[in-house]
């Protein structure tokens, strides 16, 4: 059954990360810096959060807490009459009261490069990935563009781990249930480069070994972002307008069989399932907010 898109916020200029609390839509427009919350019981879109860092992807963790990553090199803007300074390129929780709590924002001593997406597992861990698009590339502490986990601790600290050495543009990614299985869209878009969705298996002691390419896109655009449905599928936002099928919602198992695929007029960035009955896909795309009823249920850690 074909999934109708209708639009439901927007247009702003580039959205991402749309992650669902219970009650409403959160989700990023990445160029301003803000968080906006779409409220399905009323239609009304408004500024949750500004100052953000060009934050993308967005998750709630198991309880309730928003994380993000900031990708962006860090702002400035007025407070209290002066101009302050906010250092990007970093994983963080924002807290309830309006102020942010830093993760992690180096790896080994060095600065982060753009932290893209993120996932939580069963034991509260968070996985993320950091590239680097776009042109900002000479100002790059790490020699790596990699997939990490971080362990809370009990004083409050994150170990953080590297998962991944042989990615060169992790974004999207998910992990299993069981925790063995980890997926990663490794989208480059060079002509030289892999642009597949990979499965890597976990191992024990929580570090990725080998991979299985589950799909290949190359040379067109891969997935962006993606979310579990009840059955483990991936539902994924992929594709582009210059070649192969054009911009998708792809539905894959977990074994890559693509299940079926539904177009979107945008390039869409990224998707979560949302409203009462975690049945409705909602997808950024095109600088707006589309929402299609389907016959999914979405499988997040919050709520659950």
């Amino acid at each position: 059954m074909p999934w109708n898109f209708e639009q439901v916020a927007g247009p702003f200029d580039f959205t991402e990360g749309p992650a669902w609390d219970g009650e409403a839509i959160f989700f990023t427009d990445i160029p301003t810096s803000r968080i906006l919350r779409y409220n399905p019981q009323n239609g009304e879109t408004s500024v949750f959060r500004t100052g953000t860092n060009e934050a993308n992807g967005l998750m709630f963790d198991k309880n309730g807490q928003l994380y993000a990553c900031e990708g962006g090199d860090g702002v400035t803007f007025p407070k209290e009459g002066q101009n302050y300074t906010t250092d990007g390129r970093r994983m963080v929780r924002y807290e309830k009261d309006g102020s942010t709590t830093v993760i992690v924002d180096q790896f080994e001593g060095q600065r982060l490069n753009s932290p893209n997406d993120l996932a939580f597992d069963a034991l509260g861990r968070m996985w993320f990935t950091d590239p680097r698009y776009g042109n900002k590339s000479d100002d790059l502490e790490l020699g790596h563009q990699s997939v990490y986990r971080a362990d809370p601790q009990t004083d409050g600290t994150w170990d953080l781990h590297r998962i991944t050495y042989d990615t060169t543009k992790p974004n999207g990614l998910l992990i299993s249930k069981d925790m063995k299985t980890l997926y990663v869209a490794q989208s480059a878009y060079a002509a030289d480069e892999a642009t597949e969705l990979r499965a890597y298996a976990i191992n024990d002691d929580g570090i990725a070994s080998a991979y299985q390419i589950l799909h290949n896109f190359h040379p067109y655009r891969g997935v962006d972002g993606m979310v579990f449905d009840t059955e483990g599928n991936i539902v994924a936002t992929a594709g582009c307008h210059e070649g192969g099928p054009g911009p998708m919602i792809y539905v894959f198992a977990p074994s890559g069989r693509v299940l079926d695929t539904h177009p979107m007029p945008f390039l869409p960035s990224n998707c979560t399932f949302g409203d009462a009955d975690l049945q409705s896909l909602y997808v950024t795309a095109g600088g707006r907010l589309w929402r299609a009823h389907t016959e999914r249920k979405g499988s997040l850690v919050y709520p659950n």
